[in-house]
């Protein structure tokens, strides 16, 4: 990874907008099951390819890569509210490629790991030469706001990588997997079909059993992480794990014996679930906050509907602080 840019939507949402079931006071209430104290909610004129442009083009100034040396373009998301044309012709056109491919990628809250899997295969077999990696979700349109248990969990925002050559490899080998019986665990409420044949009911919004997934992320994602580390010695300085709630990384990482001096990454506390966002939002936090370093491995673990997961691990790209303009770059990264 050359590089790292992200977007945020600039409304921020504090817990004091939500209520609780048992009436109680919503900021203590959410801190203390979820950890999140705040979220970003995007605009009317912010979609997914929007977002998706704006991370885009900072990953971009950050690398110091012009645009018509982008061959490949990938949007992971969940939330692209139109069957056709994929976002990613969209954001390929307007950053300006030169007839890039593009295609979006949809594998929930672990579609960013999925997406990055894909385009450093597509660069190390040659097929292209930089990849565009982008997690954008516009998710706060799809939530019923009556749901007290799901509703306050997530957010919108956008955030890519830029995926080039390397003399060594910067991106591991992916461990990744589905478990589709058990899809229903975070779905829709109905069907598009069903609403289409039926308008007087609600449209569809997501529907999450959230203690089944706590349940499930808690087994899984220390056995994929047992995984990963049994193929490679490498000191691991961070962890990325897909940000849904403060509760699920604090299990993970206990029970993973991770070495106390691993970073981890905490972004969901002021961003929330942003599914496919998720991982590369918490990567410019953590680099922001030198936690830890560009150059650093880390251990970035997706996981969510599908119910589908992949991690790898990764030497942390360049980055700029997000309060500095992109006319400059960070030293560039080296894979």
């Amino acid at each position: 990874m050359l590089s790292v840019g992200t977007y945020r939507p600039p409304d921020v949402v504090t817990n004091d907008r939500f209520r609780t079931p048992d009436a109680s006071d919503p900021d203590l209430w959410l801190r203390r099951r979820t950890g999140i104290t705040t979220r970003h909610y995007a605009g009317d004129h912010d979609t997914v390819a929007s977002m998706a442009v704006a991370a885009a083009r900072r990953a971009l100034d950050v690398a110091g890569t012009g645009a018509d040396d982008v061959d490949t373009v990938i949007v992971a998301t969940s939330t692209h509210m139109l069957c056709t044309p994929p976002a990613a012709a969209e954001v390929a056109y307007e950053i300006g490629t030169t007839n890039a491919a593009a295609f979006d990628l949809s594998a929930g809250c672990s579609g960013f790991t999925h997406a990055l899997a894909v385009a450093a295969d597509l660069v190390s077999c040659g097929t292209s030469e930089h990849v565009l990696v982008i997690g954008s979700e516009k998710l706060t349109p799809r939530l019923d706001p009556d749901d007290v248990y799901t509703a306050p969990l997530f957010g919108d925002g956008a955030g890519a990588v830029l995926v080039g050559p390397s003399d060594r490899d910067g991106i591991g080998r992916v461990a990744w997997g589905s478990d589709g019986g058990r899809r229903g665990s975070i779905t829709q409420t109905i069907t598009w079909d069903d609403y289409l044949r039926d308008r007087t009911s609600r449209p569809p919004v997501l529907a999450m059993d959230g203690p089944a997934v706590f349940r499930w992320a808690v087994e899984l994602v220390p056995q994929v992480i047992a995984q990963i580390r049994s193929e490679t010695d490498v000191e691991i300085k961070a962890f990325i794990p897909h940000q849904a709630n403060r509760r699920i990384t604090e299990a993970i990482a206990r029970s993973t014996a991770l070495p106390p001096t691993v970073a981890v990454a905490d972004d969901v506390t002021m961003s929330g679930n942003t599914s496919a966002a998720s991982i590369p939002l918490a990567m410019q936090s953590l680099l922001e906050s030198r936690a830890a370093a560009v150059g650093d491995v880390a251990l970035i673990v997706g996981f969510g509907a599908g119910l589908c997961w992949a991690g790898q691990l990764v030497e942390l790209p360049a980055f700029l602080p997000t309060t500095e303009p992109s006319t400059t770059t960070e030293a560039k990264a080296t894979a």
